[in-house]
């Protein structure tokens, strides 16, 4: 039996303090705890890895306070296009989806088409389409609607008509969600889901839906879930190097990853950030942002989590109130 592991993201981010009421980041603190009991226990029951991390996305998905499913960004248009990706380690199969606009929780979507497709990934109607085939919960577009977006969006588009698109917050800007797992047969597992960012140009495509960039899984190295600047996590096929640094160079996954948040992307000054989780168990969540909200679960079975460099660890009360 191998030891489990489970890390998740809720995307990283200038996040100012003042961006957030306390009882917004408190709020949010919380459902990142229950994301984290959402895939540990099914790690506990002798669960898989990708159950798992869909369990822990799904919940992120259906909570406000992250961009993903319910309180997604809008594009340029004031309209939400989504994307989820989904990657199981031990068969390395893989299902994601672009630019959906009524799948309730696309990581489902995502699973579904891993699972029942001979394609990877499919976009807009199409996954809209599949995923109701497949029995999905389907929402109206605005369902994923909310006030704060809304603001967000008016916001970005201040800040590019005044030309300041580069100081705006990240309540502004983006964010996405994700999950590692080991599960206790040793397979590992990653899923990511995200609303883009604010005033994205329609039919824009981010790294969440690209295997190898945002979302990655492979047994015997590591999983990986990505946030931030997509279209450089594309360039360097983030997910796929982490990977690669530590199955060729035997580099540890918090080597790994540090190499490439901190080092790899740092020229050229863009937000990023991610968590991995090793086939020995250990767990990296490096970022070079003010913060990102993320937790972890240790070997023990505790629970921690955190959005900028205070962590937090819920009272046992806490815990079994999640």
């Amino acid at each position: 039996m191998t030891k489990m592991a489970l890390a998740i993201h809720g995307g990283c981010g200038v996040m100012a303090k003042l961006d957030l009421s306390q009882a917004e980041w408190e709020a949010a603190r919380v459902d990142l705890g229950r994301a984290l009991k959402a895939g540990w226990d099914v790690l506990t029951a002798g669960g898989s890895a990708v159950d798992a991390v869909q369990a822990s996305v799904v919940v992120m998905e259906d909570s406000p306070h992250f961009n993903a499913g319910y309180g997604a960004a809008l594009n340029t248009d004031g309209q939400h296009e989504l994307d989820a990706a989904i990657m199981d380690g031990r068969t390395l199969a893989a299902g994601g989806v672009t630019l959906v606009r009524r799948i309730r929780n696309p990581i489902k979507a995502a699973r579904k088409i891993m699972e029942e497709s001979d394609a990877i990934l499919l976009g807009g109607d199409a996954a809209d389409a599949f995923a109701r085939s497949a029995g999905l919960e389907m929402v109206e577009p605005d369902h994923f609607t909310t006030e704060r977006r809304v603001r967000a969006l008016a916001s970005m588009k201040a800040h590019v008509a005044a030309g300041t698109a580069a100081k705006a917050s990240e309540a502004e800007k983006h964010g996405t969600v994700g999950a590692v797992a080991l599960d206790q047969e040793g397979h590992l597992a990653a899923a990511t889901s995200t609303g883009g960012y604010n005033n994205k140009p329609v039919g824009r495509i981010g790294d969440t839906p690209i295997i190898g960039a945002g979302t990655y899984a492979r047994d015997g190295v590591c999983a990986v879930s990505g946030t931030g600047k997509g279209e450089y996590f594309m360039r360097y096929a983030v997910g796929h190097e982490v990977a690669s640094r530590v199955k060729y160079l035997g580099e540890t996954v918090e080597q790994a990853a540090s190499q490439v948040i901190l080092a790899d992307l740092k020229p050229y000054g863009v937000g990023a950030g991610l968590v991995a989780v090793g086939a020995d168990g250990s767990v990296a969540a490096p970022y070079n942002t003010d913060g990102m909200f993320r937790g972890w679960v240790t070997p023990e079975g505790k629970f921690f989590v955190a959005t900028h460099g205070e962590v937090f660890e819920p009272s046992e009360q806490h815990a079994m109130d999640l």
